[in-house]
């Protein structure tokens, strides 16, 4: 059988700057949702960076060869350095939202440090993933979110309408989460696992607007957000968004809003945390988990110890459904 040739597009080069014991010591999932993405799915999968330890793709009810083509590449041998694929099927199509939701708990019960989201349709560069896993990795966020507004390739990538609007809903998704963000829309993202596990995945979004509904639950959360400037991929795909689809995601902002409010008013009024916290917090030489844990002490190369990633993880199990069988 000859091996497939790894398209050209896309390369596994690893960012410079990027030490690899800082990246190699921590446990990296990615989850691919997918639906009727024959077309794209399989390059995604072989210009996966080799840095990830499992790739989960999650096939939302499609009615083309999406589920063959992950199939293949999990049974495939001829990419010995492509990361093990795992396969979850959606019979009947749940929205974005859900199969992202399947993918985390796949992810989660693997024991993953850090679950990042690049879809099935290979708008996201595999180059960024780096940058996207970085802050969470380095201790410094618990959320990371790709910034495609912030490249200064975007007026030439990024068609304008798609412009306009990512900048008017991430506007409104600040207003509603009290988070600043500039790309809300952008699905390449990075979570850690402990903040993971405090998020009802049952109750979030299952649709558009999955997001910025996520936004929202994380802010409440006390998470720490950022964002990362990544390259805006297009090559001619049409958008599954529609006009229609703003009003959904204007009745989601509107609930984070309400859910942010009434939030507010049951908090109990203790003492402000401050920048002295944070500043305290991450000195001494660890890696921040999410609030609520605690923290991941280094070794002496300066990389979070993986026993005790181990121990911040088993103290913090997954709450949610088991995973849907394939």
């Amino acid at each position: 059988m000859a091996a497939r040739r790894r398209p050209a597009r896309f390369s596994h080069e690893r960012p410079p700057g990027r030490c690899p014991s800082v990246i190699g010591s921590v446990r990296i999932a990615v989850v691919v949702p997918a639906r009727n993405e024959q077309r794209w799915l399989g390059e995604v999968l072989d210009t996966m960076p080799p840095f990830v330890d499992t790739v989960v793709v999650v096939d939302d009810g499609s009615c083309d060869s999406t589920a063959a083509v992950a199939t293949e590449r999990a049974r495939s041998e001829v990419l010995p350095t492509a990361p093990p694929v795992v396969l979850i099927r959606h019979r009947e199509r749940r929205g974005v939202g859900a199969a992202i939701a399947s993918g985390y708990r796949a992810a989660h019960r693997s024991a993953a440090d850090v679950i990042a989201v690049m879809a099935g349709d290979g708008q996201m560069h595999p180059e960024d993933l780096a940058a996207i896993v970085g802050p969470i990795v380095d201790g410094a966020a618990d959320y990371v979110k790709g910034n495609r507004l912030a490249h200064p390739q975007v007026s030439t990538v990024m068609p304008i309408v798609r412009r306009v609007g990512t900048r008017l809903l991430s506007s409104l998704t600040g207003l509603a989460t009290g988070v600043s963000v500039t790309d809300s829309q952008c699905g390449f993202t990075a979570i850690s696992s402990p903040a993971l596990a405090r998020i009802d995945l049952e109750g979030m979004w299952k649709g558009f607007g999955y997001p910025n509904d996520l936004i929202g639950t994380l802010a409440r959360s006390g998470a720490r957000i950022e964002e990362v400037v990544v390259r805006p991929v297009y090559r001619g795909e049409r958008s599954a968004l529609r006009p229609w689809h703003t009003v959904t995601i204007s009745y989601v902002l509107a609930r984070v809003a309400w859910r942010r409010w009434v939030h507010s008013r049951s908090a109990p009024r203790g003492r402000q945390r401050s920048a002295a916290d944070d500043e305290s917090s991450t000195g001494g030489g660890v890696v921040n988990a999410s609030p609520g844990t605690r923290p991941w002490p280094r070794d002496g190369s300066g990389c979070p110890k993986r026993s005790e990633i181990r121990r911040v993880l088993d103290e913090a199990p997954w709450p949610g459904p088991p995973v849907e069988p394939p």
